[in-house]
């Protein structure tokens, strides 16, 4: 086929915000801190170095902690935290490597988030990781007096289970029935003996399908949570490139957190700064609209948001309530207990590690950047902020057959109900498209118009209740034109969108929709080396990979 990519722009299927963002408009600039080019990593580097470990902490009434203490060792107690998560599982000699690293203090972070999905859910969880991975590489050659270590944050305190509980296969879905309300982290995953069996008949018998049974029964059914389950999961398929997986629902890492999450319970100064950006994206999507209180008071069955009312601190849909002296001393003793939502997970995240870049998709890259002047407030450096990897998978017999129909891909990117007319035009042995007689009938009217001013203005009426006939005839003769010859080429049409079907299920994007268990039972272990070798994070370009 002609091209082997397409540009985010021209695809289609990204989001006005994504575009200008990707074209560096004007009217974006001071949303974000520097864009995605490896030259801009330098000042990048430099300014989290003078920012991590030691970054300026709120002020304010209560913010009276060791600062000195408690920054000092993050980088030590970030270490000793993934190793506590890590002593369960087979570790790579990189990844250890890459664990050991983060205690030097030329050592940087490139980091990915994601939900904890069944069996990792969508394709994309595999190309978020594949970009953080590849880019960390990339850092590492243009500097390599530093270290550049891929982190993927699991987000093991969300709630939302019914994001998270099901998978793609192959045009069918399986889902995990089960009940949950608190953060899915901790869910427990007894009763997927029950999911494993289903789903195995549906992989049926070989190396691959052997393979991925023992993948989900060694990550799911040996593991007590979900968050383990997932950390096993990542780590079996990204372990040998050096991923370190961090799951940050954590009390030693929260206490560095502390100082923030009292910031928010007294002064709610999130809500007012992230509001101010959001009136600047006004013309756009909002991502997401700030509370008054951006956090959540977190129990094994409980996430639920922090309200203030009557000078009360209350935890919503509960009788759990506290005055500021009683909320503040438990944020002091059990950091462990808050939670941040969207609006302040960002600066957790940054605030607890040493990060120059995050990696996310459209949705997520739009409500960062509602978030600048929230971080400039609280003196912590903004990341770098890339749009993940965008992929398209295709058999070979897959692109043979686009060949063979005269489709490129920009063709294939197309909405349905514009690449078939679009086709049925192209394959035509005659002009479907009749615009050649609008324009002609647009001149001859256009003299009738010279015609009726020397004359009666009655007779202007007439002229254009006529033009407004005419063109609608032509507009009904162009349409059953057009329908008629798709009956005539309906086998090749048919063929078209079976294709265009294939590659993009249920009119979406594949890597939205499909597992990658799915490629996985064709192509084995080639299938991750294959991404890795291919996707080159800054380029900005939605890639087609044909296996």
């Amino acid at each position: 086929m002609p091209t082997d990519c397409i540009s985010y722009q021209n695809s289609g299927y990204f989001s006005s915000l994504m575009n200008d963002y990707l074209d560096q408009k004007n009217n974006l600039h001071s949303l974000y801190n520097r864009f995605p080019t490896l030259e801009n990593f330098e000042k990048q580097i430099l300014e989290k170095q003078n920012n991590f470990p030691s970054p300026a902490l709120p002020e304010g009434e209560g913010v009276e902690m060791d600062k000195k203490i408690v920054n000092d060792n993050k980088r030590n107690i970030l270490v000793s935290v993934l190793k506590k998560q890590y002593s369960a599982i087979s570790t790579s000699v990189l990844t250890k490597q890459n664990i050991e690293t983060l205690a030097l203090p030329n050592t940087f972070t490139v980091t990915t988030g994601h939900q904890l999905n069944l069996f990792s859910g969508p394709l994309y969880f595999l190309y978020k990781i594949i970009s953080t991975i590849n880019l960390t590489t990339e850092l590492k050659t243009k500097y390599p007096t530093y270290n550049f270590v891929p982190i993927y944050w699991m987000a093991t305190e969300d709630h939302d289970f019914e994001e998270i509980n099901y998978f793609n296969f192959k045009g069918k879905k399986f889902r995990w029935n089960k009940e949950s309300t608190g953060p899915v982290g901790r869910l427990s995953t007894k009763g997927l003996s029950d999911f494993l069996e289903v789903y195995a008949l549906e992989l049926g018998s070989g190396t691959n399908a052997d393979t991925l049974k023992k993948l989900f029964k060694d990550s799911y059914l040996k593991h007590d949570n979900l968050a383990d389950a997932t950390r096993f999961l990542a780590n079996a398929l990204f372990g040998a490139n050096g991923l370190v997986i961090l799951d940050a629902d954590n009390s030693d890492l929260k206490r560095a957190f502390i100082p923030f999450a009292k910031e928010e319970l007294l002064h709610q100064s999130s809500h007012k700064l992230v509001l101010e950006t959001a009136e600047k994206l006004k013309e756009y999507t909002i991502q997401v609209n700030p509370r008054e209180i951006n956090l959540f008071y977190i129990e094994d069955s409980i996430r639920e948001r922090i309200i203030f009312e009557n000078d009360r601190y209350k935890v919503n849909h509960t009788k759990i309530e506290f005055s500021e002296t009683e909320i503040l001393s438990l944020l002091e003793n059990h950091p462990e207990k808050f939670s941040p939502n969207v609006i302040m997970r960002p600066l957790y995240q940054e605030v607890i590690l040493p990060n120059l870049c995050y990696i996310g998709g459209g949705g997520e890259i739009a409500y960062w950047l509602e978030l600048q002047s929230f971080f400039a407030a609280a003196k912590v450096t903004f990341p770098i902020l890339l749009l993940r990897n965008s992929v398209l998978l295709a058999t070979e017999k897959q692109a043979k057959k686009a060949d063979k129909l005269e489709l490129n891909w920009e063709n294939l990117f197309s909405k349905q109900a514009n690449l078939v007319p679009t086709k049925t035009k192209e394959l035509s042995d005659f002009p479907v498209d009749l615009t050649h007689l609008k324009i002609q009938l647009e001149k001859q009217f256009k003299e009738l118009y010279d015609v009726a001013t020397k004359t009666d203005k009655s007779f202007i009426g007439a002229v254009k209740a006529q033009e407004t006939k005419q063109n609608k005839g032509l507009e009904n003769l162009e349409k059953r034109l057009l329908k008629a010859q798709k009956r005539k080429l309906s086998d090749v049409l048919q063929r078209i969108t079976y294709l265009q079907n294939e590659l993009f299920p249920n009119q979406s994007l594949q890597e939205r929709q499909t597992n990658f268990s799915e490629f996985y039972l064709e192509y084995g272990d080639n299938l991750i080396p294959t991404l890795v070798k291919q996707l080159q994070p800054l380029d900005n370009k939605f890639e087609i990979i044909v296996l």
